[in-house]
C-alpha cells in the first residue's frame, strides 16, 4: 500500500504541470474564445531559453536566418534566467495573439486550430534548429528535501508544485470575481460587443490574459524540467493532458481544471506500480489512454466538450468555398501523362522527392473529404495512415500476404479505425472534434505505435517491395529509385483524385456539403447527419490508409516517428496551406510533404532544406490569416460556384449570365432569395454559413 501512496504523491508533480497549462488554456479561452493548442510550445521554448541562459548565458531569439544568439553574461544567475525566460514567453504569446489570433476572431473557429498547429510546428522546428532534438535535463529549482507524509517519504518539490498551482488557481478565481479586470474578462466571455460599448477594450483584456497564461505555462515548464526530460516534442504535447483537465472544467472553471489535472497526474503515476502487480496491465503507453478516456467521458456526459460562447460574440465568417465540380477525366488526361514524363525524366533525389509528394498528396486528399466536404477537422489522419502502414508491414513481411491483397486489407483496417473514431465522435463537430482526435492520436501513438511488437522497436518494421506477376514495383535503393514505384504512386493518386472529385457531385457528396453548411438544416431536410459524418470518417480514413501504404512502400522501413502526432499536425498544416476544399489543394499540399519535391528543390538549389518545417509552419499561419481557403482557392470562380450549388441536386450546370447555357438546354431558373422557396439538400457554396 505504501508503494501506491508514494506513487500518488509523486504524481502531484506532473499533475501540477497539467494544472498550470490547463489554467492558461482557461484564461485564453475565457478572454478570446481560442483553444490554443500551441500553449505547450510556448512553455517548451521558454524552458529551452531558461536552460540556455543557465548554462551559457545566451539569449536565443525564436528566429532563423539572422544571428539568433545574444550573449548576455558569463555568470548567469537564476533570477536573470527566470525573468528573461518568462519575458520571452510573454512576448511570444502577446505577438501570437495580436498578429494571428485577434485577426482571426471573426474567422471560422477551425481556422484558429489550423493557425495554432502552424505555430506549434514553427516553434518546434526553431527549437530543433537552435537547441537540437536530444533530451536535456535541468538542475532542480525547488528544494527536493525528503518529506514524510502518510507513512512514506517523498521529495518535497512535488508537494510544493501542487500547493503552488492550487494557490494560483485560488488567486485567479478571486481575481475573476472581485477585481475590475476579472469582471471585465468574464464580461468579454459573455458578450464582447456589449463589453466594448461599456468602454472596455476586449482586445487588450484578451492580450493581458494571453500574457498571464504564457507566463504561467513557462513557469510550470521550468519547474518541472528536472522531473521530465526536455525536448521539443514531449514538452509541446504536455498540452494534451492539460487540455483534458481544462475540458473537464468546461474551459471556464479554475477549480475543476486543477482537480482534474492533479487527479490525472496521480492516476498516471499510480499505474506504474499497478502495471508491475497486474501482468495484463503491463502494456506500453497505457497512461496516455487516461486523457482520452477523460475527454470521452466529458463528451458523453455533456454532449459536447466546449460550452458555446454567448450569442453576443461576433458571427464567424463563412467557411471557404468548395470548388464547383469539373470533369475529373479532363484534368487526369493532362496530369497523368505529365506525371509519367516527370517520373521518367527526373533522377536521383528529385525523383525520390516527387514520389514522396505523390504519396503525401493521397493523405492530403483525406482532408478534402473530411474537412473540405463535411467541415470536420481531424488531427489524427497520419495516425490512421499508420494503422495501415504498420499492418501492411506485418501482413506482407511476416505473414506473406501478396500484393495487392495486403495493402487492400491494411486500407480496410484503417477504414475500420476511422469508422470507430467516427462513431465515438459522431455527436461532435468543429473544435470539439479536432480536440478529441488530437487526444486520441496521442493515445494511439503511445499505446499502439509505442509497442515494439507493432512497430519493431528501434529496428522498425520492414515493408517488402510490392510485386505482381514477377514485376517489382518497389524502390531499388534510397539513392537510386526506380520509376516503378513512382508509377504505382501516380496510379493510386490518380484513382483517389477521380474518386474524390466524383464524390463532390454524388448524392453522398451533396449530403456531406449540406451537413457542412448547417447540420440543423440538413437534418430538417431529411439527411441523417450522424450517419453522413461516420461515412465521411470511414472514407477519409481509407484514403489516409492508402497513403500510409504508399509511404510504407516508399520508405521501406517504418518507425515510431513515421506516423506520430507530430506527423499528423504537419500534414494538416500542408493540407491547409494547399487548400482542403479541392483536389488541386491536396496536390499542392503533397508538394510540401517532408522529403517531397519542394523540400528537395529547396535543399539542392538554395540549401534551405533544413528550414522546411519552419517555413511551412509560418506559411500556414500567414495563410490562415490572409487566405484561409488555401493556395488552390481561385476567387474568380466564386460566381460560378454560387449558381452551381443549386444545380447539383438535378445534375445540371445551369448558368444565368449573358450568353451562358444549361447542360440540358432547359429553362434558366433564376436563384430565389435565401429566405424563399423550398430548402435544397445542397448548401449554397458561396456562403455555407453555420458552424461546421
Amino acid at each position: 500500500m505504501t508503494t501506491y501512496i508514494a506513487a500518488l504523491l509523486l504524481g502531484l508533480g506532473p499533475g501540477a504541470v497539467y494544472a498550470a497549462l490547463g489554467l492558461g488554456l482557461v484564461l485564453t479561452y475565457r478572454a478570446s474564445g481560442v483553444v490554443n493548442i500551441a500553449h505547450g510550445a510556448f512553455a517548451m521554448y521558454a524552458t529551452y531559453q531558461y536552460a540556455e541562459l543557465r548554462e551559457v548565458g545566451d539569449l536565443v531569439l525564436p528566429v532563423v536566418g539572422m544571428p539568433p544568439r545574444i550573449h548576455l553574461t558569463d555568470t548567469p544567475t537564476f533570477g536573470l534566467a527566470l525573468s528573461v525566460s518568462l519575458a520571452m514567453a510573454a512576448i511570444l504569446a502577446l505577438a501570437s495573439y495580436l498578429v494571428v489570433f485577434r485577426p482571426l476572431r471573426r474567422a471560422q473557429p477551425l481556422m484558429t486550430v489550423v493557425a495554432a498547429v502552424g505555430l506549434t510546428i514553427a516553434l518546434q522546428a526553431v527549437a530543433v534548429l537552435q537547441f537540437g532534438s536530444d533530451n536535456r535535463f535541468l538542475s532542480p529549482v525547488l528544494p527536493q528535501s525528503p518529506l514524510s507524509l502518510l507513512g512514506v517519504t517523498v521529495a518535497s518539490d512535488r508537494l510544493l508544485l501542487a500547493a503552488s498551482v492550487i494557490v494560483v488557481a485560488a488567486g485567479l478565481w478571486a481575481m475573476s470575481r472581485w477585481t475590475l479586470f476579472g469582471l471585465a474578462t468574464r464580461a468579454v466571455a459573455e458578450d464582447e460587443q456589449t463589453t466594448a460599448l461599456l468602454g472596455r477594450r476586449p482586445g487588450w483584456i484578451a492580450a493581458v490574459n494571453w500574457v498571464m497564461a504564457a507566463v504561467l505555462a513557462a513557469l510550470a515548464g521550468i519547474l518541472v524540467a528536472p522531473i521530465s526530460a526536455l525536448n521539443p516534442t514531449s514538452y509541446s504535447l504536455f498540452v494534451v493532458p492539460a487540455l483534458a483537465a481544462a475540458l473537464l472544467g468546461g474551459l471556464s472553471s479554475f477549480g475543476l481544471t486543477v482537480v482534474g489535472a492533479l487527479g490525472l497526474g496521480m492516476t498516471q503515476a499510480v499505474l506504474i506500480p499497478l502495471q508491475q502487480d497486474v501482468s495484463w496491465l503491463n502494456q506500453p503507453g497505457l497512461r496516455a489512454l487516461l486523457p482520452m478516456l477523460l475527454v470521452i467521458a466529458v463528451a458523453g456526459r455533456r454532449g459536447d466538450l466546449i460550452p458555446g460562447r454567448a450569442a453576443g460574440v461576433a458571427v464567424s465568417a463563412p467557411m471557404p468555398v468548395v470548388d464547383p465540380p469539373e470533369s475529373p477525366l479532363r484534368h487526369l488526361a493532362v496530369g497523368v501523362p505529365f506525371g509519367v514524363v516527370a517520373i521518367l525524366v527526373l533522377a536521383g533525389p528529385y525523383r525520390l522527392g516527387l514520389e514522396r509528394s505523390l504519396a503525401g498528396a493521397v493523405v492530403c486528399l483525406s482532408f478534402v473529404v473530411l474537412t473540405g466536404y463535411v467541415g470536420q477537422l481531424s488531427l489524427a489522419q497520419m495516425t490512421l495512415a499508420g494503422v495501415a502502414g504498420f499492418l501492411l508491414a506485418r501482413l506482407q513481411g511476416e505473414l506473406g500476404v501478396p500484393f495487392p491483397i495486403a495493402p487492400l486489407l491494411a486500407t480496410g483496417a484503417a477504414a475500420v479505425a476511422g469508422l470507430l473514431l467516427g462513431v465515438l465522435s459522431r455527436r461532435l463537430r468543429g473544435i470539439d472534434l479536432a480536440l478529441i482526435t488530437l487526444v486520441a492520436g496521442v493515445a494511439i501513438q503511445e499505446v499502439v505505435f509505442g509497442n515494439p511488437l507493432v512497430t519493431g522497436g528501434l529496428a522498425g518494421s520492414v515493408v517488402p517491395s510490392p510485386k505482381i506477376f514477377g514485376l517489382d514495383l518497389g524502390l531499388a535503393g534510397a539513392g537510386f529509385p526506380r520509376p516503378q514505384y513512382g508509377l504505382l504512386a501516380l496510379a493510386v493518386l490518380a484513382a483517389c483524385c477521380y474518386g474524390v472529385a466524383r464524390l463532390r457531385t454524388a448524392d453522398l457528396g451533396r449530403r456531406m456539403l449540406a451537413v457542412r453548411a448547417n447540420e440543423r438544416a440538413a437534418a430538417a431536410a431529411g439527411i441523417d447527419v450522424r450517419r453522413t459524418k461516420v461515412l465521411a470518417f470511414t472514407l477519409s480514413a481509407a484514403i489516409a490508409g492508402l497513403g500510409g501504404c504508399l509511404i510504407g512502400y516508399g520508405q521501406g522501413r517504418l518507425s515510431f516517428d513515421s506516423f506520430g502526432v507530430t506527423a499528423s499536425l504537419f500534414f494538416l498544416a500542408i493540407a491547409a496551406a494547399g487548400g482542403v476544399t479541392s483536389v488541386g489543394g491536396a496536390l499542392l499540399g503533397g508538394l510540401l510533404v517532408p522529403g517531397g519535391i519542394v523540400f528537395i528543390v529547396l535543399d539542392q538549389v538554395a540549401g534551405l532544406g533544413k528550414y522546411q518545417s519552419v517555413l511551412c509552419g509560418i506559411a500556414v499561419v500567414v495563410l490562415a490569416v490572409l487566405r484561409p481557403a488555401g493556395l488552390a482557392y481561385r476567387p474568380h470562380r466564386t460566381a460560378r460556384a454560387d449558381h452551381q450549388g443549386r444545380a447539383d441536386r438535378s445534375g445540371g450546370t445551369h448558368r444565368t449570365g449573358p450568353g451562358q447555357r444549361t447542360r440540358r438546354g432547359d429553362h434558366v431558373r433564376h436563384p430565389q432569395p435565401p429566405d424563399q422557396g423550398r430548402p435544397s439538400l445542397t448548401p449554397h457554396p458561396v456562403n455555407p454559413g453555420g458552424a461546421p
